[in-house]
């Protein structure tokens, strides 16, 4: 039951596939054995983000690739490198941000077709494996660092680096931290947690840091 009606539903349609040309049908990968086992996996696309021209970036997790894709549908290789990016963002200024689970926070180059390190520990201790980020409008970066967390081991962390070039943890006890956005307001964090079916509400105190966390919303699957 809905107090306000049944939810709308949104018609959808699929806007490009990516070409057989480019999936690796016949690889397997460390990546792949880990967190898919016994499936075939010849592609595993995320972090969608567009850029000012109207392209949309995606990265392929297990093979560490990153694709453009037109306005048109046409695809492109933009970079295959050893990694395993999970998230992108693209900021306001044009520069690509990555969330890779093996090497943390990276700056993608996308004239130079390069990926150089921006984040990549904390006090010389190495992230257990970042999955997305979020930029504010101050350019701060807000990002998970879910590796293999879960129920079992409720230990994944949310972190923000700042646009000054601070890197704080804002909260260490989360239940496989995966995606997160920030409020119109931008005074609570939202953070998707997988193993624990539910979205979790980060308010912001006056010092920045977060406080009186709980479940925005809990679900089922």
């Amino acid at each position: 039951m809905y107090l306000d009606g049944p939810p709308r539903l949104i018609g959808t349609k699929v806007f490009s596939a990516m070409p057989d040309a480019l999936r690796r049908k016949a690889a397997r990968t460390d990546w792949a054995d880990a967190n898919r086992p016994g499936q075939p996996t010849d592609c595993f696309i995320e972090g969608p983000s567009f850029d000012a021209q109207g392209n949309l970036y995606i990265v392929d997790i297990p093979f560490g690739r990153i694709f453009r894709i037109a306005p048109d549908g046409k695809w492109s290789l933009v970079i295959e490198y050893d990694g395993w990016p999970n998230g992108l963002k693209i900021n306001s200024e044009g520069r690509v941000f990555v969330a890779d689970y093996m090497h943390g926070i990276m700056e993608l180059d996308v004239k130079a077709g390069r990926m150089q390190p921006l984040v990549t520990a904390r006090n010389s201790e190495s992230f257990k494996g970042c999955n997305d980020l979020h930029i504010a409008t101050n350019g701060d970066i807000y990002f998970t660092d879910q590796g293999q967390t879960g129920l079992h081991d409720p230990t994944g962390r949310v972190y923000r680096f700042s646009h000054a070039g601070r890197l704080e943890c804002l909260i260490d006890t989360c239940i496989s931290p995966n995606g997160l956005v920030l409020d119109p307001t931008e005074t609570v964090l939202f953070v998707a947690m997988t193993r624990d079916n539910a979205v979790w509400r980060l308010p912001f105190m006056k010092d920045g840091n977060v406080s009186k966390v709980g479940r925005f919303c809990s679900t089922f699957g």
